[in-house]
């Protein structure tokens, strides 16, 4: 269960209790209202922001609690929404409402206030909204980030290093990806199933072979890492960084969405949310899996809608506002439609890629963004970017792209709402870093892209009414 610490102040009357979680909390209690706001800050002013909480009842009696949503400020002019839930003992519930960015631009924050009796609780996060005529923030927004790469020939020029690297190191890659500005992480997997990549297995009659990046009490097998849990410190320095990070649930087999797919996953996210709910940094899901633009053949499509519309219900039972994302390849959606139809309405986020090399007898680029971007609009889901910032050398080792080829990518596709990169480990490198994964190259990429987001930045004036200080309470 999540951790939290509460600080108390008692009035006369009150009881308000600031809700803040931290990696090192050593009060462990269950959680009692979430707030996430998809996409996370920043963004620019020609969205709708999706804003979302979760209240939890932890009590052995049915609630009635009272939910606000305020901009900037506790005011009455400034609520976005109010709702009365009741929940009964022992459970939760979630509210979602879509919030437009439109003449909005500015620093602010969103802010949470419950109450059920004579008890507050209180939390809020950060949204910067850039003053802008489309949707993309023409940044790399975020990362994908792999402990170890599934593909030794990929994984060719970093894997070995991976391999060394220490929890302190795990950290401080995330420092250093967060002086980027990339706030997102995408944790690629947590569990490493070799036998299962090349996408046949024999799972069902054998068994679960995988092997876990971190302390599973369901896997039994750990795969050989210096790092104690680089999960933990993953989330650890994201909660110190501001970041948002979406956990890997996989992997159990490459493009396998069946009935035993979605058994394993759905135990894998009960332990991944006990284990590591409580981080401030828990953005989200990933389900690691991938999958044709096409979306595979008829079964394989059947599978997919089926597996997402059992699986959002049931982390949603775990953590009603906690999104889950997808990503699939941008090829051969045409003929697909209807099963996009079908799918986007339980997937929160669709992060296809592989835009910029477009088969010549499919749609360009641009089209295929278009055509899922009207989709996702009619299903009310979100349409991200995931831009590889690789090329292919010998043997189909993973090589850093160079920088042009990035910055054409950032400005091709305006319509992403938020643009993520694969991989931040093994193809980019502070110079500071104490290990490279990947090599020289990776250093050049990154000075590279630093130096084209350094001369993109524009200050952001502060919103009218937002405050400059923290208030009691702000996380």
């Amino acid at each position: 269960m999540r951790i939290f610490k509460f600080f108390v102040v008692v009035t006369l009357l009150l009881t308000i209790e600031n809700q803040s979680s931290r990696a090192n909390d050593t009060n462990r209690t269950r959680p009692e209202i979430s707030l996430t706001l998809i996409p996370p800050s920043p963004v620019t002013d020609q969205i709708k922001l999706d804003v979302r909480a979760g209240i939890w009842n932890n009590t052995t009696a049915e609630k009635t609690i009272e939910t606000s949503f305020y901009l900037d400020n506790e005011k009455k002019s400034n609520l976005l929404h109010r709702q009365i839930l009741t929940i009964p003992a022992n459970s939760n519930d979630g509210i979602k409402f879509p919030w437009s960015t439109k003449g909005k631009a500015g620093n602010h924050k969103i802010i949470l206030v419950t109450k059920s009796g004579k008890k507050l609780l209180r939390t809020e996060r950060p949204m910067q909204i850039l003053a802008s005529t489309i949707r993309s923030t023409k940044k790399i927004d975020g990362a994908w980030f792999g402990f170890y790469h599934w593909s030794e020939a990929e994984g060719k020029y970093w894997n070995a290093e991976l391999k060394k690297a220490t929890d302190q190191q795990w950290g401080e890659m995330m420092e250093d990806q967060s002086k980027l500005d990339m706030n997102i992480i995408v944790i690629q997997d947590v569990i490493r199933n070799p036998e299962a990549y090349a996408g046949k297995h024999n799972i069902e009659t054998e068994g679960y072979k995988g092997l876990s990046y971190y302390p599973s009490a369901i896997i039994p097998g750990r795969f050989t890492l210096a790092a104690v849990d680089p999960l933990e410190a993953v989330l650890a320095s994201a909660d110190r960084n501001g970041m948002n990070v979406f956990i890997g649930v996989g992997s159990y087999a490459w493009f396998d969405f069946t009935k035993g797919s979605l058994e394993w996953h759905k135990k894998l996210a009960d332990e991944l949310w006990a284990k590591y709910g409580h981080h401030q940094s828990f953005y989200g899901w990933y389900v690691s899996e991938e999958q044709d633009g096409g979306l595979a053949d008829a079964q394989a499509r059947l599978d997919i809608v089926h597996f997402f519309k059992e699986f959002k219900a049931y982390v949603n039972k775990i953590a009603p506002d906690k999104p889950i994302m997808l990503a699939t390849n941008s090829h051969n959606i045409r003929g697909a439609e209807d099963t996009y139809r079908k799918l986007l309405p339980h997937l929160d986020i669709l992060c296809p890629f592989g835009f910029h090399r477009m088969p010549a007898t499919d749609l360009t680029g641009e089209q295929a963004a278009a055509k899922l971007q009207e989709l996702c609009n009619e299903a009310g889901s979100h349409l991200w970017m995931d831009m590889e910032i690789f090329d292919f050398a010998e043997g189909n080792a993973l090589v850093p792209r160079s920088i042009n080829g990035v910055i054409n990518d950032l400005h091709r596709f305006p319509n992403f709402e938020k643009i993520l990169c694969y991989q931040y480990p093994g193809l980019l490198n502070s110079p500071s870093a104490s290990i490279k994964p990947g090599g020289p190259n990776t250093v050049k990429l990154y000075m590279d892209y630093k130096k084209y987001l350094d001369s993109i930045k524009t200050p952001t004036p502060a919103a009218k009414g937002s405050p400059t200080k923290k208030s009691q309470g702000e996380k």
